[in-house]
């Protein structure tokens, strides 16, 4: 199984399906929070040497911003500071933000106790921001933050006093550090530079829905893990439409198909999510002026070799 092998990186989307079937069989609403209490932080690995050997806090929140990817591409970290706190703001990257509470808790709860493991202090927060709700705080997540916690914020966020900026690393070591962020630019520059694009990722999600007739902008923004809304709004930030992308996928597998001598016109009309082929045909007509027969006679006359 792929949850069980280490070479094989998870879509943060299933990481989060992943801790929620967990979390139900387990009966433990806060699986999150005490996974990130249980483990090794450590593990995290090469960032989490390059923020312990920083000079100082601000550096390692700043290496911890340019870094998280590794950890989790999935996350991005704001940083913000002013005369009374510094802020660590969680941002959500192609996955929808309410999808997910217990991945949210895991890594809130682990990034406060890699900074005060890389500070050696008690690091008391001001107070911490969470969007998703619960009934009541915790009493698990006073104890351990140590402030109020906002559930249903407008913002995943550890909001630090401002005296926490000036605040050394215990492990300091600038040598250390230099080799250490050679070796995560490296690791950074080894990554894919482009992530596959929303409407790549829309007709991959069309192309396995479109046989069980359920290719439809629900259910592909479910399979996305986001909301219907969230779909339609970056799709058209991107000058596209659902119903073209549909339509035009629809199309050009169609094309595909046809050019396949023992597919039935019929069960080409099933793959692609029509239940009557005389609607397969309206479509095919309006796509390419030709019915699918003429069209797949067309094809196989081109591809006879010449004589």
């Amino acid at each position: 199984m792929q949850v069980f092998d280490d070479a094989i990186r998870l879509e943060v989307s299933k990481q989060i399906k992943i801790l929620e079937l967990v979390s139900e069989e387990l009966r433990d609403g806060l699986l999150g929070f005490h996974l990130a209490r249980g483990f090794e932080v450590r593990e995290v690995g090469l960032v989490y040497y390059v923020i312990a050997s920083s000079d100082r806090f601000t550096d390692a929140l700043l290496n911890a911003k340019r870094y998280c990817s590794m950890m989790n591409e999935g996350i991005r970290l704001q940083i913000g500071q002013d005369d009374r706190t510094v802020s660590i703001t969680v941002e959500y990257v192609d996955v929808e933000r309410q999808s997910d509470r217990h991945q949210i808790e895991f890594w809130l709860v682990t990034m406060v106790r890699i900074l005060r493991q890389v500070t050696e202090t008690r690091l008391a927060l001001r107070a911490l921001k969470i969007r998703h709700r619960r009934a009541e705080t915790p009493e698990e997540f006073k104890s351990f933050f140590g402030c109020d916690v906002e559930f249903g914020a407008d913002s995943d966020e550890i909001i630090l006093p401002a005296f926490a900026a000036s605040l050394p690393m215990a492990g300091r070591d600038n040598y250390l550090n230099d080799l250490l962020q050679t070796y995560a630019e490296a690791a950074l520059a080894g990554r894919p530079k482009e992530r596959a694009t929303l409407r790549s990722s829309v007709e991959e999600v069309l192309s396995r829905l479109l046989p069980h007739a359920e290719a439809n902008q629900s259910n592909v923004a479910k399979q996305l893990a986001m909301s219907t809304r969230t779909l339609s709004r970056k799709l058209l930030s991107e000058g596209l439409a659902f119903t073209t992308i549909l339509d035009e996928t629809r199309s050009a597998l169609a094309d595909k198909y046809l050019t396949e001598r023992d597919l039935p016109v019929s069960q080409i009309a099933w793959l692609l999510g029509y239940r009557e082929v005389s609607s397969f045909n309206h479509a095919f007509k309006r796509w390419t002026g030709m019915t699918p027969q003429q069209f797949r006679s067309a094809s196989l006359s081109a591809q006879q070799p010449l004589r």
